[in-house]
């Protein structure tokens, strides 16, 4: 049974707590020049989730008000970025979580023009890069935990749970409690997701796209996608040889460094 997210922003208080504990979990490394929180905070290679402060004016009064929104890969139902890999390094497993095997990636970097939430990142420093996402903790879930951001939210903001079960809490709360917009985040959108989100702002100012279709985007991409096989192989063999030959070079700097220092050493 697929598994879902909610996300009730009401409830976050900007701790970051989640995204240290994805830090953690996936063994990302920190870096001074992208925060993780506040309001310069944004998704890169080493930041898979991040919490960001938005200022906005609420009410009739204009008040004042912070949010801090919990921004990872929404996995959707029928993700953008599998439909258009044609070296299939992403997957969309039956649990929910869409997942990227680097070992067949060919760096073409289509999953980063198709997704429409703009959340796949490419190493751009690295001599072998590869993409980058949330991956929903897939090895928790497996085990049947929550994922590793869900476990230590203090505030009860995030709620881990089967699809329909999550959507149904969210309805229910949004319909019994008149502070809340009646939108569900992710619910239609790009054919629905597996994360969702409640708000009482509406998601435009706290900078969600509220332009994206209502229908999987891979019904778009797949038309496109058959109608170039062939460039679509000639372009992966080409990218699958570049990945080999960067990846071989890499090995030989490495190989020609180390026995630069064993001369060094025996020197």
């Amino acid at each position: 049974m697929s598994k879902a997210v909610l996300v009730d922003i009401t409830k976050c208080v900007g701790c970051g707590s989640c995204a240290v504990a994805c830090k953690m979990w996936n063994d990302l490394e920190y870096r001074q020049d992208s925060p993780i929180m506040g309001k310069e905070s944004k998704l890169d290679a080493e930041n898979w989730t991040n919490v960001k402060m938005v200022e906005i004016e609420k009410g009739p009064e204009k008040e004042t008000v912070w949010r801090f929104v919990k921004n990872q890969c929404l996995h959707c139902e029928e993700p953008a970025c599998a439909s258009a890999c044609f070296s299939k390094a992403f997957q969309k497993s039956k649990d929910g979580p869409v997942v990227y095997n680097p070992t067949l990636c060919v760096g073409c970097r289509y999953c980063m023009l198709a997704c429409p939430f703009d959340v796949p990142k490419y190493e751009w420093s690295k001599v072998i890069p590869l993409v980058r996402k949330c991956q929903m903790c897939p090895d928790r879930i497996r085990d049947g935990n929550s994922p590793a951001c869900t476990e230590v939210c203090p505030t009860g903001a995030l709620t881990f749970g089967e699809h329909n079960q999550v959507l149904n809490k969210a309805r229910e709360t949004i319909n019994k409690d008149s502070k809340y917009i009646k939108h569900i985040y992710g619910e239609k959108e790009a054919g629905g997701t597996s994360w969702l989100y409640i708000s009482d702002v509406p998601f435009d100012k706290l900078g969600f796209r509220t332009d994206v279709t209502t229908q999987p985007v891979p019904r778009y991409t797949e038309n496109i996608m058959h109608l170039t096989p062939a460039v679509g192989l000639t372009w992966g063999a080409l990218l699958t040889g570049m990945y080999v030959y960067n990846r071989r070079r890499n090995e030989i700097a490495k190989e020609e460094h180390s026995k630069k220092k064993n001369d060094k050493k025996k020197k």
